[in-house]
């Protein structure tokens, strides 16, 4: 099959066609050439207009690598007489403006970009990884111009750090099923920062919002509560958790210090998993220290007890009765006389309502889901390692979990 042939399968050209080729090392160029009598188009309204000039010398356009040559596609740009627009670069159906690389070549870069570090798409194919990130943000840019927002029932809101200082972003994704995709991002972790998604998001949309999952980030609840009011919000088990997690662990190492300065038995040495892990992912050695543990009469120990005990509250199917059990262990954790355990307890009443969501919600809605998005947005900002931006970071992001549409193609290449 003629090479000519192949390129006319995968990648035709309206109004132009392929002519003379010529292989030069590594390199392989292709002529392309305006259909005879055919008029070209304005670039800016696209309506055909006769031929204002030819340039001297032709443009060179990068095209998808074929049988590990390097492609390049030479045309003589011409500009037109436009009635409308005046004298302007004719449209190429297979460049925008004046990139120096083909649309379908950018689309083939920004593929193995989701498989593949920019840094790695860039040196297998012979680029830089500015044009990688440029073919990346090309497509990013039409498919956010070509997304729909409607339908949006559920949403998840999180922050993710990705830069030292304590520096964050914003995330918000779609949690319905079969829907699950990154819908915003934003900088910082502010009460104002979220109330910009909900201005890009609409008033409707927000309004026909039914779920939404977060932690117990006080900015975030009272933009949500502000512009979201309707919705079931959920606070999520997996940060409940954690807040407990801290307490217990907390109590523990002020008592473990306490034994060491007054030279009692170093009991609790080595005891941190054992008190944090599930019993059932306790390793056999953790399991034998936590049983000694527990025959001692400590904080610590007191610490843990009620921190298995709160594990039946996410046994409960009633948020009656899941009420009840939180009324019940708050006023307990607040007679333990364990400062962090109290602190957790109050944080608890404070959000009653918003916890016993979790129940009113089925507990089909959980930000477990956030939580593991979160993990691949943090992946994504690493494989595009390049320039430390906000700009190259929000385009990384809806790159590999905006699930975003693209651009049609008639072979997709890889």
């Amino acid at each position: 099959m003629l090479v000519k042939t192949l390129l006319n399968r995968c990648h035709p050209l309206k109004s132009f066609v392929y002519g003379a080729m010529c292989f030069a090392g590594d390199e392989l160029t292709v002529e392309g050439r305006p259909r005879r009598n055919g008029r070209p188009r304005c670039g800016l309204c696209h309506r055909p207009g006769p031929t204002y000039d030819t340039a001297r010398t032709a443009r060179s356009f990068a095209f998808v690598p074929l049988w590990g040559f390097a492609v390049f596609l030479l045309y003589y740009v011409r500009r037109v007489q436009c009635p409308a627009c005046g004298v302007h670069t004719e449209y190429l159906p297979w460049a925008d403006g004046k990139h120096r690389t083909c649309n379908v070549y950018r689309q083939f870069l920004a593929r193995w970009a989701r498989r593949l570090s920019w840094s790695e798409v860039a040196e297998v194919f012979g680029t830089s990884w500015g044009v990688v990130y440029r073919a990346v943000e090309w497509i990013v840019e039409y498919g956010l111009a070509h997304r729909s927002l409607d339908g949006v029932g559920a949403i998840g809101v999180d922050e993710i750090a990705v830069w030292k200082g304590q520096r964050y972003l914003t995330v918000v994704y779609q949690l319905d099923e079969g829907a699950r995709r990154l819908l915003w991002v934003g900088l910082e972790r502010t009460e104002a920062t979220l109330l910009h998604f909900f201005d890009f998001f609409g008033e409707l949309r927000s309004k026909a919002l039914r779920f939404i999952a977060s932690d117990m980030w006080g900015p975030y609840l009272t933009a949500i509560a502000a512009r979201a009011g309707q919705a079931v919000h959920v606070l999520d088990r997996y940060h409940v958790v954690a807040k407990l997690n801290k307490a217990v662990d907390e109590v523990r190492a002020k008592e473990a210090k306490e034994l060491a300065r007054n030279h009692f038995e170093p009991v609790l040495k080595h005891t941190r998993f054992c008190f944090l892990k599930r019993p059932e992912n306790l390793t056999a050695n953790q399991d034998l220290k936590l049983r000694d543990v527990l025959q001692y009469d400590l904080r610590s120990v007191r610490a843990y007890l009620l921190k298995q005990a709160f594990e039946a509250f996410w046994t409960y199917t009633s948020p009656h009765w899941a009420g009840w059990f939180l009324d019940r262990w708050s006023t307990r954790a607040m007679r333990s006389r364990l400062e962090p355990i109290k602190r957790f307890a109050r944080t608890l009443r404070t959000h009653r309502e918003l916890l016993l969501n979790w129940f009113r919600a089925k507990k089909a809605l959980s930000a477990a889901i956030v939580e593991a998005m979160n993990a691949n947005a943090k992946l994504a900002v690493r494989k595009a390692r390049g320039f430390r931006t906000y700009e190259a970071t929000e385009t990384a992001l809806y790159h590999v979990l905006g699930a975003l549409p693209e651009p049609p193609m008639t072979h997709s290449f890889c």
